[in-house]
């Protein structure tokens, strides 16, 4: 009897990680877990949660007789409690109980749910809610002892030896009802009267510490996880703003500094530019958007370029060549402005006959969107290509390719080829459905 005894006790350790590790890729329950502050509604889903999972174990020792290692109710009824509070642990354990009920097991409801609410008196005890996911039943004692010592977060170490307590009274109200009531009333993975009193006595008061250790563990891991994706994404957002806001006063600046020309020498021209400047920042300030349609940013673009042409004339010479399908397509949001304005800048400013740019959108297998932006100015020097991208190559191409590797990460392509005297040639290529663009805000 002693060997099944242990094996069942070792069985019940794999049941408790693996019933852990199911609840834990359940997208409803990784919210849960998330949540400090539950509504009602919240904990009865939560209960009905653990009430499924661990009461399927129950159900599955009491209707088959084979797999007493299912069940886990004491573990579950305590877990519930701990981590949602009295209602949550309360009926928790009345969903758990109903297969050992229909087997006649009397005393199982009212000792579930008095365990499902004692794990929610040990919840209002916690310093923090934070130390219920760091409990463990092992301590450091000379870690401990240094705690001590500087007198600083004492009341860590006793919860967490008052929640190893909590599954020892537990454990011990159940033993209590199986000598009282002998097995009829009330299931126990062990008799003690079958084994040594004492040794075993340990090993499922040990068990039963474990048993609700290891989902914690498990679930604590799948939280930081969830939380650290999390936080990735916020800090993953900020950086996308501050990029985007890089863009709008560089543009600004440069187009102010057009019109501060041409008040002197074209005072029409100029009225006309801040016209159509007036036009590209109402758009620009209403795009609060990371993404938004490809046809939206050729209107941009298109308000954009009547500035340069106010300022260039007849000289600057602008061909789309965009196919419909693509239309429609999200983009980044003003991804292709700092590029027409490198192309004008760098390119085309310097020639007295000036030049023309070409863009062009198309789709590739109905997956990718490949954008090229063109032209037929002067070229870049080798020794700028060298460190195209790095910091010291001013805000346009850098900030577009960081902003591409901030919302697609390698999902994503963007070359530069440049031939002095001949122009210069962008290209991109993203992903063009909106399922399998990662952290778009697209509306």
């Amino acid at each position: 009897m002693v060997e099944p005894a242990f094996v069942l006790l070792l069985f019940n350790l794999a049941v408790a990680a693996s019933l852990a590790s199911i609840l834990s890729r359940i997208p409803a329950f990784q919210r849960m877990l998330l949540r400090e502050e539950r509504s009602v509604t919240q904990r009865l889903e939560m209960a009905l949660a653990f009430g499924s999972i661990f009461g399927a174990g129950a159900a599955a020792r009491v209707f088959t007789g084979a797999y007493q290692a299912a069940d886990l109710t004491i573990a579950g009824a305590y877990l519930a409690g701990l981590m949602g509070g009295y209602v949550t642990g309360m009926v928790s354990g009345i969903l758990m109980s109903l297969p050992a009920m229909f087997a006649n097991e009397l005393l199982a409801m009212p000792l579930y749910a008095g365990i499902g609410v004692l794990g929610g008196l040990v919840r209002d005890c916690a310093p923090d809610t934070e130390e219920i996911w760091k409990y463990s039943p092992v301590f450091d004692l000379l870690g401990s002892w240094r705690v001590l010592q500087k007198k600083a977060l004492a009341s860590r170490i006793g919860y967490r030896i008052l929640i190893s307590l909590g599954l020892l009274f537990a454990e011990g109200l159940r033993l209590t009802g199986q000598f009282m009531f002998r097995s009829q009333a009330i299931f126990s993975p062990i008799q003690l009267d079958t084994v040594p009193f004492l040794p075993w006595l340990g090993a499922l008061f040990g068990t039963s510490v474990l048993c609700a250790f290891l989902p914690l563990k498990i679930w604590n891991t799948t939280r930081l996880e969830k939380k650290l994706s999390l936080q990735q994404r916020l800090i993953a957002e900020a950086k996308l703003a501050a990029l985007t806001s890089q863009i709008n006063p560089h543009f600004l600046f440069n187009t102010l500094n057009s019109v501060s020309t041409l008040i002197r020498i074209d005072p029409d021209r100029a009225r006309a530019m801040v016209y159509k400047l007036s036009n590209v920042l109402r758009r620009a300030m209403k795009n609060a958007d990371n993404f938004s349609p490809l046809r939206d940013e050729l209107a941009f673009i298109e308000d954009y370029l009547a500035i340069e042409i106010v300022r260039f004339g007849e000289k600057l010479r602008f061909l789309p060549d965009i196919a419909p399908e693509a239309l429609n397509v999200p983009v980044p949001a003003m991804v292709l402005q700092p590029l027409i304005e490198n192309s004008i800048k760098h390119g085309l400013s310097g020639k007295l006959e000036g030049g023309t740019i070409w863009l062009r959108a198309r789709l590739l297998d109905g997956e990718r969107l490949l954008l090229v932006v063109e032209d037929d100015g002067e070229g870049i020097p080798e020794e700028k290509m060298e460190d195209l991208f790095g910091a010291s190559s001013g805000i346009g191409v850098s900030n577009v390719k960081e902003r591409l590797e901030v919302l697609f990460g390698d999902n994503y392509r963007m070359s530069v080829d440049s031939r002095l005297g001949q122009g210069t040639r962008t290209e991109i290529e993203i992903p063009a459905g909106k399922a399998a663009l990662a952290g778009v805000d697209y509306k």
